[in-house]
């Protein structure tokens, strides 16, 4: 898997240099920062212009690739164990939900599963979520309403974001919650409203009806986290 940005090449290299199978550079790095890479003993490979931006698909890859081992995502049953997680139902916007990862992981959440999809690009959520992913578990669920049910099961109380629902500020939140994020479409599934046990809302100073769901995910993720 490659990934590219200078920022998320040296956060691998400082915090998950396990993961990294060879560095790839595009331009001249200071002494220091190839002195960095040096240590690691991991092939470094000189790419040219062209290749560079054919690997990094037209990305700003700023001279900096690293091809990394593939993303091992988390399984369910293991985060059945933690105590707050963040559900994303049928989000498929790369954008979005890398920065949701990189928010819930420096907001306190447990887990961010992506339900109601079969796979994600692991390569472009790593890189919108700054490498946030590879510290955050991430999990897959193909069936969101299944999902849902295991997680009743499993003890949580399930919270829905909706523009009509208890203000967030005012909700009384479980110890084990799960916090649920429609696409910014079509919003929670119907059937899936049908098993959430409370729907919360972010209260506006003006009349506007939505914020973008990762900005609205950062607020509720902000204010559900102590419980």
């Amino acid at each position: 898997m490659i990934v590219y940005g200078k920022q998320i090449c040296r956060f691998l290299i400082e915090r998950h240099p396990e993961l990294i199978e060879r560095v790839l550079l595009a331009k001249e790095v200071g002494k220091k920062e190839f002195a960095a890479v040096q240590k690691l003993g991991k092939p470094i490979e000189r790419l040219d212009a062209r290749k560079a931006q054919a690997l990094a698909r037209g990305g700003n890859h700023q001279g900096w690739l690293c091809d990394v081992k593939p993303y091992r995502y988390a399984d369910v049953a293991a985060l059945k164990q933690s105590d707050f997680l963040v559900v994303l139902a049928g989000l498929t916007d790369v954008g979005n939900i890398g920065a949701i990862v990189r928010t819930a992981y420096a907001l306190g959440a447990d887990g961010v599963i992506a339900a109601g999809v079969k796979r994600l690009q692991s390569e472009g959520v790593v890189r919108a979520s700054a490498g946030a992913m590879f510290d955050m578990p991430v999990a897959v669920a193909p069936n969101l309403l299944d999902l849902l049910n295991e997680l009743k099961h499993a003890g949580f109380t399930l919270y829905g974001a909706d523009t009509r629902g208890t203000p967030v500020g005012e909700a009384v939140v479980a110890k084990k919650r799960v916090l649920v994020l429609g696409s910014e479409g079509e919003g929670i599934p119907n059937r899936a409203k049908e098993k959430l046990d409370e729907v919360v809302t972010i209260e506006m100073a003006r009349p506007f009806d939505s914020l973008n769901v990762s900005a609205a995910a950062a607020i509720l993720i902000y204010r559900m986290r102590d419980a």
